[in-house]
């Protein structure tokens, strides 16, 4: 029997896994991907400050070659005043984010998984968990059908769904969006700058990537639906009519792909024996770029806390309600956050306006409140 059982190797079960490797716990990963596959490997992922951290402290944040710096964020609403801009020199740190290939992050997991010696079970996806007081059974079936059972002390769901978990009910609120995201360049492109720009169809944004901007747009699906039945041509006019002049003309849009919104979340993160991290605890809308951050923030505090309390602890009751307590505050009020800037910008309603532009200026008018703004977009709130 394992200590722990890590299911799913992407981005968050993977780097829980380099954070256990020299714990002195046995543990593994049940990965339903092929051994090399990237999954959504053209995907770009927006880190913050404190993800880097966290990627340092496992020793694969060495391994990226293509990460982009984001040092200033500008954030505006379109037909309104208020303009707020955060920036690295203010927060004091070297960059307020990164962008990176979702492919390229998965590919340096991996390698650092197998220089590691961590036991990876690729093409093992899991299908049902069974639990008791002393331990947790996991059934996965492999590529050609046959079903094997794994059992640990604790099992780690960090697989995006986390359904699969008894007792563990998740909640789902629809936006009734869809993000429509692609690359797009423009004429005046301004280095390290991201952009957040709400308009009353949702917010739009643009992130610096490479030798471009990844965009972020919502739209009803109907909508979405319509800008990607477009030529190129007709979408970057659409997009111009949308976004603005604020980085000059678009000029190309390549990789233009949509998927739904919503905010999914388990209202529990722990049952017994058993703990959902990352998008299985909690996927959030994309404005801010805080859902896979937030999900880093739980790897580590549950990683310190299996390396803090006895190997016989692993898993426990006290240990989970311990985990369960540290990640409270932070994670409601990241959903809460998020949610909230989503329903304050969602609405065309006139009134509406004045004060959204007024909430922006003070952000950018009052230090201390912009400090605790960027802190809170950095580490989190504890």
């Amino acid at each position: 029997m394992d200590d722990v059982l890590i299911v799913g190797g992407g981005p968050i079960g993977a780097t829980l896994a380099l954070a256990l490797r020299d714990s002195g716990l046995n543990f593994r990963v049940l990965d339903a991907r092929a051994s090399g596959g990237l999954g959504a490997g053209e995907r770009t992922l927006a880190l913050a400050h404190n993800a880097r951290l966290v990627f340092d402290r496992v020793g694969i944040w060495g391994r990226l070659a293509s990460v982009t710096p984001i040092d200033t964020i500008d954030i505006s609403q379109k037909g309104g005043f208020g303009v707020t801009q955060l920036t690295a020199r203010e927060a004091g740190v070297p960059a307020l984010g990164y962008v990176v290939r979702y492919g390229e992050l998965q590919a340096a997991l991996d390698a650092a998984l197998a220089a590691a010696g961590i036991a990876v079970e690729f093409g093992h996806k899991a299908e049902s968990v069974r639990t008791s007081h002393t331990a947790a059974m996991v059934v996965a079936r492999d590529t050609e059908g046959s079903a094997t059972e794994r059992d640990a002390h604790l099992v780690v769901v960090a697989d995006g769904s986390g359904e699969l978990l008894p007792g563990i009910a998740r909640r789902k609120i629809d936006y009734h969006q869809h993000a429509l995201t692609g690359v797009v360049t423009s004429t005046a492109m301004r280095p390290a700058t991201a952009f957040e720009r709400f308009t009353t169809d949702g917010p739009a944004a643009l992130l610096p990537f490479e030798s471009g901007y990844a965009l972020i747009w919502t739209a009803t699906p109907e909508r979405a639906s319509e800008l990607l039945a477009l030529d190129d041509s007709a979408f970057l006019i659409a997009l111009q009519q949308h976004f603005g002049d604020r980085v000059g003309r678009f000029l190309s849009i390549a990789q233009r792909k949509s998927f739904p919104l919503a905010l999914q979340f388990a209202a529990q993160v722990t049952g017994q024996r058993t703990v959902v991290l990352g998008n299985a605890a909690q996927s959030l809308h994309p404005i801010a770029g805080q859902g896979f951050n937030l999900g880093l923030r739980d790897v580590w505090v549950l990683a310190q806390l299996l390396l803090d309390t006895p190997r016989d602890d692993a898993g426990s009751a006290q240990q989970l309600r311990a985990y369960a307590k540290a990640r409270r505050i932070d994670r409601w009020a990241g959903m809460a956050v998020t949610h909230g800037l989503v329903s304050a910008f969602a609405s065309d309603h006139p009134l509406l306006a004045g004060p959204r532009g007024l909430g922006l200026t003070l952000i950018d008018s009052i230090p201390p409140l912009k400090r605790a703004f960027a802190r809170a977009m950095l580490n989190g709130l504890r």
